[in-house]
């Protein structure tokens, strides 16, 4: 149970809430919830609910029914209350992804910790493996907690052992595959802010484990493979960027290399080095993918935007660098590249300004939102060094935020969208809601939790930046407009089969029937937001055709899924009917079959050829 202080604290932010949805207030950030922890993680899951999860530490709130600190918590959107969650593991820069059947991973982490985020215990201590500290935290870094839900919606984090991973795995990336299974890929066993050899994890496992008794439909026995590009990129190899391309293949970006992965026959294929600079942790640049449509072939293109121009070698990322990190310039290049078809890098348009740990979301209307972060430095923290500003290795926070619109012409892709209050450096998160709205919370540059009202302050004279439990929404410039309302949604979209049908009334046209020619079927799956990326993010445009009637209503004919799940692999999704640039409110879709496994492939779906109705096309309505 949620203690007084925070039952009020909910209230009162519940009030502010209706204020905010009864102003409309587009182009701007409004504060809408305590998350009780700080948001290192966060991610949209079932029944409407934000989950958030942090590292332990010693965050005021207590987990439910325990004697120890809460470090993870859910957000009801309907009422922006939030409730605290147990977890036992240390749940310090894990992973996460969505599986094909709905359910949540949290994967990897570190080892358990007391005050100021040192060792509970030596190693095999009742400390670290009992949770006998301060914190009640146990080793989480082979950890894979699954969120485990009933009918009604409410989840509760599950943590066994029969669920660990075969090596521990501090900072690995998760990316959802076309069998619903998770690939986890690289971390490292103890910590430091880079890797190196002496704890390197350079592989990738699956959950569930590819095995002979739970073959997948690739049918061999995957369990752990070592990559080399891996080892040859340390120690710049944590949070590899990773995406599973249209082939079928694995687009994997670490370091300053990159490659195409075949990882079903365990092929590394080496492209040409990033330039600009290194984007991968703890350069941390912002990544996203453009939207794959009809049009493009449902080609996967991803930008890459900041980070740092330093080089990536272990001099320079080690202390044998005397300059301080905290005043490290950070880079405004943006590059692309679509591997499926050219693996050359491509220059688009330069941020307004550096920038690292600058982080995307994906709007439903083509455009991305790219926030938070910091105009020096990089992702981070240590203690007491000329390295840092307190404990964090980066500083000026960038608190104005750009759409990026990849129609727009070059030189014209970003523009200013609004501005923040709230600094968010290391350890922020943001992602796209179902209203169309961002949610945009964290921000904790510390070992341990650092009370945002009372410092600087003895301990803690030099600090800048406190732990943020503050949530923001941000509400895009479409967010004033009148919103679609349309009729007939799926609860499922399959990969290929018959397409559906979704009513517009004139009214959700814009009063113009004639704008059923610039309606869009839109799929996003959100992700996994942490550290600057959200794992898993995709944009996806349906197939469509249209039947207008004489009164100005419309029929939208909208495919199924191209049938190719690399394409977007299955799991739950949003759906938005985008009218003119102005989205529905999302609704919640199941890709695929709702299993791990292989999932039925039907004939690509045909639409009827689109029609306009005489009276409307003569009056131009």
């Amino acid at each position: 149970m949620k203690t007084p202080s925070s039952m009020v604290g909910s209230a009162l932010l519940l009030a502010l809430a209706g204020q905010v949805s009864a102003q409309q207030a587009a182009g701007s950030f409004k504060v809408v919830a305590d998350t009780l922890a700080s948001a290192m993680m966060l991610f949209l899951g079932p029944a409407n609910k934000l989950y958030v999860l942090d590292k332990t530490e010693r965050n005021p709130t207590m987990a439910p029914g325990k004697n120890h600190p809460a470090w993870a918590s859910v957000i009801d959107l309907d009422t922006f209350e939030s409730v605290p969650l147990d977890v036992r593991t240390n749940t310090f820069c894990a992973g996460g992804t969505v599986l094909g059947n709905g359910t949540w991973l949290n994967a990897g982490g570190n080892k358990a910790v007391r005050e100021g985020g040192q060792d509970a215990g030596p190693l095999g201590s009742a400390a670290r493996v009992d949770g006998d500290n301060v914190y009640g935290n146990v080793d989480g870094g082979k950890a894979v907690r699954v969120l485990d839900c009933d009918n009604a919606g409410e989840c509760t984090w599950y943590d066994n052992a029969r669920n660990y991973m075969k090596f521990e795995r501090w900072y690995p990336t998760l990316e959802t595959l076309e069998d619903g299974s998770a690939m986890i890929m690289a971390g490292c066993i103890d910590g430091g802010y880079v890797n190196d050899r002496n704890q390197d994890n350079p592989t990738i496992e699956y959950f569930p484990k590819h095995t002979p008794q739970n073959a997948n439909w690739f049918g061999v026995d995957q369990e752990l493979i070592e990559l080399q590009i891996l080892d040859r990129t340390l120690p710049l190899n944590l949070y590899p960027l990773i995406w599973l391309l249209p082939s079928g293949n694995v687009f994997i970006q670490v370091g300053l290399e990159a490659e195409i992965f075949d990882y079903k026959r365990g092929i590394e294929m080496p492209i040409g080095n990033i330039h600009g600079g290194v984007r991968v942790y703890p350069a941390s640049a912002g990544t996203v993918t453009f939207p794959q449509t009809p049009a493009n072939n449902w080609t996967l293109t991803i930008l890459f935007c900041g980070g740092t121009d330093k080089d990536g070698s272990a001099q320079t990322w080690t202390a044998q660098n005397p300059e301080p990190i905290v005043n490290w310039a950070t880079s405004q290049s943006c590059v692309k590249i679509s591997p499926d078809v050219d693996v050359n890098w491509v220059d688009d348009d330069n941020l307004p300004g550096g920038r690292s740990m600058g982080q995307f979301v994906n709007l439903p209307d083509g455009r991305f939102l790219f926030l938070n972060g910091a105009g020096r430095g990089t992702a981070g923290y240590g203690n007491g060094s000329d390295w840092t500003v307190g404990q964090a290795y980066a500083d000026d926070p960038q608190q104005t935020a750009y759409y990026f619109d990849p129609r727009a012409p070059a030189g014209a892709r970003f523009q200013e969208a609004g501005a923040s209050p709230i600094p968010r450096m290391y350890h922020s998160t943001a992602t796209l809601l179902p209203d169309g709205s961002v949610a945009v919370a964290g921000s904790n540059p510390n070992a341990d939790y650092v009370d945002p009202n009372n410092f600087p302050n003895d301990p803690h004279p030099t600090y800048k930046y406190g732990t943020e439990m503050r949530m923001e929404i941000f509400y895009p410039d479409y967010m004033d407009k009148a919103r679609p309302e349309p009729k007939n949604l799926p609860e499922q979209i399959t990969y290929g089969g018959p397409y559906f049908n979704v009513s517009l009334t004139k009214a959700d046209l814009g009063g113009k029937t004639l704008n059923i020619n610039a309606t869009r079927a839109v799929i996003i799956r959100t992700g996994f937001s942490t550290h600057a990326m959200n794992m898993g993010q995709r944009h996806v445009e349906l197939a469509t055709s249209f039947t207008t009637t004489p009164d100005g209503d419309a029929t939208l004919h909208v495919a199924q899924m191209p049938p190719n799940p690399a394409i977007l692999a299955p799991g739950p999704a949003l759906l938005f009917i985008v009218v003119d640039g102005v989205p529905s409110k999302g609704s919640y879709v199941m890709i695929g079959d709702g299993i791990i496994g292989n999932h039925q492939i039907q004939p690509e779906s045909v639409l009827p050829q689109s029609s306009i109705s005489y009276d409307q096309w003569h009056m131009g309505a």
